[in-house]
């Protein structure tokens, strides 16, 4: 199974202006098989849906404890969300092209967004590119992104790790979206 490896951030992306200052400015790839799907928002639900338990008991955690500052539940992002518009896992779509599409929230202590990005790679045939950027607004937002950090990394990986596996099962049934 090929791992997610970072990667530098993608300088195309719609959120490139939002890398100055970012508290938070990481990225990372995997290779997709042949036969993968061209539609990123296939790709973004392939990795944002579905969670391993892990991830899911890693979210309620944090939603538990962050409960106690007043900080949204994932629950409570994805539900208001979905009343403006679509939603992909819990994360708000904010745009989407035929290159890009870009997830996030804002919330009092922090900003973040997500971009998902499919693109050739010489290497690799095309790959799957999760870049994200974070902007604290107080304290409280510094101190959660420090603890969060860690885990947010190894998220993003296993997340891209997920979408290539599925990739890769849909591919075996001819490219048919069972997601």
């Amino acid at each position: 199974m090929t791992k997610a490896r970072a990667v530098p951030m993608p300088s195309n992306s719609v959120l490139a202006p939002l890398y100055a200052g970012a508290d938070l400015l990481d990225a990372f790839a995997i290779p997709l098989p042949a036969g993968a799907s061209d539609d990123l928002e296939v790709l973004a639900r392939a990795a944002l849906e579905r969670q391993a338990w892990w991830i899911r008991a890693l979210t309620r955690v944090r939603d538990v404890v962050m409960a106690t500052v007043a900080v949204k539940s994932s629950r409570a992002v994805g539900l208001a969300a979905a009343a403006r518009g679509p939603v992909i896992g819990f994360f708000p779509v904010l745009s989407k092209s035929a290159t890009e599409l870009v997830v996030g929230a804002d919330d009092w202590h922090l900003d973040f967004r997500v971009t998902i990005q499919l693109r050739a790679d010489a290497a690799n045939g095309r790959e799957l590119v999760a870049g994200t950027v974070v902007h604290c607004h107080n304290r409280l937002g510094r101190i959660y992104l420090t603890t969060i950090a860690p885990f947010h990394r190894v998220i993003v990986r296993a997340s891209l790790e997920q979408a290539a596996r599925a990739m890769k099962i849909s591919a075996c049934f001819g490219g048919r979206d069972w997601l």
